[in-house]
């Protein structure tokens, strides 16, 4: 690669931080879960291809969105190393994370509309609330808050 005075072809660690937003420490702990790479110089200086700094935004926005660091770096590893996520990779990515998301979704929906029914009468007893369980109903379901999760419910 042929840089240039104004618009190097490499990163260093610093520049890939202030473009990114990210901590030096956390460009760090990307490298070590290999998520992102870099390269050192004959200086021994840690140095990024510039596509890195798309593979960053990915990380950051899946991250955001809740996805579990596991997941992003099992989607990244989809990708070639160096090759900076597209549209259409990321189009394709996050539709294997739209299921789990609108799950996500659901269950926050439903705990902001349902957590201050038991929270508002004081007996914080969902177990044997004679409104919301009564006759503690839903302990023949097992345990767990029943009436709170979205995933399998059937009431």
């Amino acid at each position: 690669m042929q840089e240039q005075a104004d618009f190097p072809a490499t990163l260093s660690v610093g520049e890939v931080a202030r473009r990114s937003g990210v901590a030096v420490s956390t460009l760090h702990f990307y490298e070590t879960k290999g998520l992102i790479s870099s390269f050192r110089t004959p200086g021994n200086q840690r140095r990024y291809l510039r596509d890195v700094l798309r593979r960053v935004a990915f990380i950051r926005v899946a991250q955001r969105v809740g996805i579990a660091l596991a997941d992003i770096q099992a989607a990244l590893a989809t990708l070639p190393a160096t090759a900076a996520p597209s549209r259409a990779d990321w189009e394709r990515l996050s539709a294997t994370w739209r299921v789990e998301l609108d799950e996500r979704i659901a269950q926050l929906r439903k705990l902001r509309d349902t957590l201050d029914d038991c929270i508002g009468c004081g007996c914080l007893s969902i177990d044997r609330c004679r409104l919301r369980n009564p006759g503690d109903k839903l302990s023949e379901k097992g345990a767990g808050p029943h009436r709170l999760l979205v995933r399998g419910q059937t009431d």
